[in-house]
């Protein structure tokens, strides 16, 4: 499939899809927008497609803002750079969001990534399969991205069960966390989605992260998967490009909250 059917795809099977993976997430759609909403405001929020122009792109993010405000809830427009208008990114900051930092959307085909695990000396890996295991996944997440993760932590240990459609891996040294990550697998889509994979400096350029990838491509092939995608940092980006994956475009989080009451 070419770049361009890749990207075509990905935004009919998984941008604009309104199936909800989250717990107590409700997916609404038009034929403008694509809007999750965590239904007590303890999960992820947010806007992850978009049809618009110049004549009514103001309008619908004005929408939105006041849709979530009404809630009291922060939310996210997870922006890619192929959306329209051009100037959407600029419409966004003028209405009072905050952009993130820039990532990758990345794709690889499942049976062209190595599923051979290769890990140092004294490095094993643990899947996880209940909350004390969600919990040691989500502390190495906190350690290495330096924030809060307990939103995370809830969503995950709600969708633990023989029925979970996520997967999720630590990688002890001894007996302390050292890398992490999940891998989602959408029902009826030819995406799975790879997620965190963030490892500890100390532990970094030892293989680790690529071995979690090769881990979570195994699981993502054994149930028919044809492609993994991932939203890639600048720093895993040349380690995913060195493992098959592709550059389809580049995604920016916008973050939008209420203001604060003085």
């Amino acid at each position: 499939m070419t770049l361009l059917g890749l990207r075509e795809a990905y935004d009919t099977q998984v941008r604009h899809s309104a199936q909800a993976e989250g717990t107590g997430v409700v997916v609404e759609s038009s034929s403008r927008i694509v809007r999750w909403v965590a239904a007590d405001g303890g999960d992820w929020s947010g806007i992850t497609w978009s049809h618009l122009d110049a004549s009514n792109a103001d309008d619908e993010v004005a929408a939105q803002v006041a849709f979530f405000l009404a809630r009291g809830q922060c939310f996210e427009w997870k922006l890619y750079d192929y959306d329209r208008p051009s100037d959407l990114a600029a419409r966004l900051l003028a209405a009072g969001f905050a952009a993130e930092d820039e990532e990758t959307l990345m794709i690889a085909e499942v049976s062209a990534v190595s599923t051979e695990v290769r890990l140092p000396d004294g490095v094993g890996l643990v899947a996880v399969t209940d909350e004390e295991g969600v919990n040691l996944l989500i502390d190495v997440h906190e350690r290495v991205f330096g924030n809060d993760q307990s939103q995370l932590r809830r969503s995950l240990a709600a969708q633990l069960g023989p029925a979970a459609t996520v997967a999720m891996v630590v990688a002890i040294a001894g007996d302390e966390p050292v890398c992490s990550g999940r891998v989602e697998f959408h029902p009826g889509r030819d995406f799975a989605s790879l997620w965190g994979g963030g490892t500890l400096p100390v532990w970094r350029q030892k293989g680790i992260y690529r071995a979690l990838v090769a881990y979570r491509a195994q699981l993502a092939a054994a149930r028919g998967y044809r492609y993994l995608q991932v939203d890639a940092s600048s720093q895993s980006k040349p380690i995913l490009e060195h493992l098959g994956f592709v550059s389809i475009a580049s995604t920016t989080p916008y973050i939008w909250c209420p203001p604060v009451e003085p």
